[in-house]
């Protein structure tokens, strides 16, 4: 039976989206959580003890990362066509297996090959889950609130920073890189296995409406009709012609490169400011813990003035919290740790907010497998800034900081020329054009 709102039919409620929604949201937050400690938080603790391991400089891991990120983009455009194919469930829940074998193996590489090898299915394969899958099954669940929900469900990137790097770094410091990652793979087999009995492409499937709204609120506020086919009218050349398409993406890469080039490398930049590996470690359980409430701050802002505006917010935001932090002048240091806490909370949400705000929900499958791969590319430069930056410079990553401000204040002119709400038809609809 639906759950309704009396009053309002649900349509502004950003917490009643149902044990059905919820149950998405959750499962799209243990992807996120897998996405971030694997690809990317993870990486404080597994490219030293691989750069060890192998005899290299650190940097070289993650430059082998940055390739991982390339050769993912592979998965990218080929999953987004597989999950138009087969849908989100079996998609996600598929990748998120794929992703813990492929970990394991990662960490038990005998050579630089197998490992960025490896790296590229883990990157590939858990990106296309977090991103691809998990975000057609937010826009196709709750598409109208996709900002708040994105929030709920990035909770995940902040909850790797604050659960993910201090367990990882006690299994590897109890049992060695190699033995101490199995509990984290045996997890994600599971989440994929719960995930491909529990989960459902759409909310129809369970007999409810997008935004567990009424019926009376969906007949009269949503778009309704029939396109004619799965992919709202959308073909890959029609997309590549669309400016939207490479604005969305570029823009929301750009402050991925930003957010991932920060978390990666998090507690050695800490431990440069003068703070030891245990205070290192604490902040960034401090700054994850800060991250949960700007994850769902940014995404309720995003709801309330528009994903747009909501996004050249945001990049000033970062841009001060980045510089912040380069000044290496401690108070302003200690601000910087609250600021970039609250961006890399909020920052992952826009994948998917953003690209539903400017296409909607109608063929978002479709929009989305070409979206994300160019999404992917950019944001895989992140690797490349940290590792080229790391071994010039013999480490130091206060440069590193000053680049990606730039780069943040850059995505604010790139965010200026998208017209949001272009492609909506649920928004057009709402608003009677």
């Amino acid at each position: 039976m639906r759950r309704k709102n009396e009053d309002t039919g649900n349509k502004y409620s950003v917490v009643n989206f149902g044990l059905h929604g919820w149950l998405i949201i959750i499962f799209c937050l243990l992807m996120f959580f897998l996405y971030a400690g694997m690809a990317n938080s993870g990486s404080n603790v597994t490219a030293p003890a691989l750069s060890e391991k192998f005899g290299v400089q650190s940097g070289t891991i993650l430059n082998l990362n940055s390739i991982a990120g390339v050769a993912g983009i592979i998965f990218f455009i080929i999953i987004g066509q597989i999950n138009r194919k087969i849908g989100p469930r079996i998609t996600a829940g598929c990748l998120t297996i794929i992703a813990g074998i492929a970990y394991f193996a990662v960490c038990n590489s005998v050579n630089l090959v197998m490992y960025t090898i490896c790296m590229s299915f883990v990157v590939g394969s858990i990106m296309s889950a977090a991103f691809i899958a998990g975000g057609a099954l937010v826009t196709q669940w709750i598409p109208t609130k996709q900002g708040v929900v994105m929030g709920y469900a990035t909770m995940g990137t902040n909850q790797a920073s604050a659960v993910y790097v201090p367990v990882l770094s006690l299994l590897v410091a109890h049992f060695g890189i190699s033995t101490g990652v199995i509990p984290i793979a045996i997890f994600a087999v599971a989440l994929g296995v719960l995930g491909l009995i529990f989960i459902r492409n759409n909310p129809q499937s369970r007999g409810l409406n997008p935004d567990n709204v009424s019926d009376q609120v969906y007949q009269t506020e949503y778009y309704t009709q029939a396109d004619g086919d799965d992919d709202g009218g959308w073909t890959v050349g029609k997309l590549l012609k669309t400016k939207e398409t490479w604005l969305v993406a570029i823009s929301t890469g750009m402050f991925q490169i930003c957010t991932v080039a920060v978390v990666s490398q998090l507690v050695i930049r800490n431990m440069q400011l003068g703070f030891s590996n245990a205070q290192a470690l604490s902040i960034v359980t401090v700054v994850a813990c800060i991250g949960l409430v700007g994850s769902w701050l940014v995404g309720l802002l995003d709801d309330r003035i528009g994903t747009k505006k909501c996004m050249m917010l945001f990049g000033v935001w970062y841009f001060l919290a980045l510089l912040a932090n380069a000044t290496e002048i401690t108070p302003l240091v200690y601000v910087s740790i609250f600021m970039i806490g609250m961006s890399i909370g909020g920052s992952a949400n826009f994948t998917t907010s953003l690209t539903t705000s400017v296409f909607g929900r109608q063929g978002f499958s479709k929009v989305n497998s070409v979206v994300f791969p160019i999404q992917g590319a950019v944001s895989s430069l992140a690797f490349l800034v940290n590792g080229i930056v790391s071994n010039v410079t013999g480490g130091n990553l206060r440069y590193t900081y000053i680049i990606l401000a730039v780069i943040s204040l850059l995505t604010c002119v790139v965010i200026n020329f998208v017209q949001d709400h272009r492609f909506n038809k649920d928004w057009l609809a709402a608003k009677g054009k």
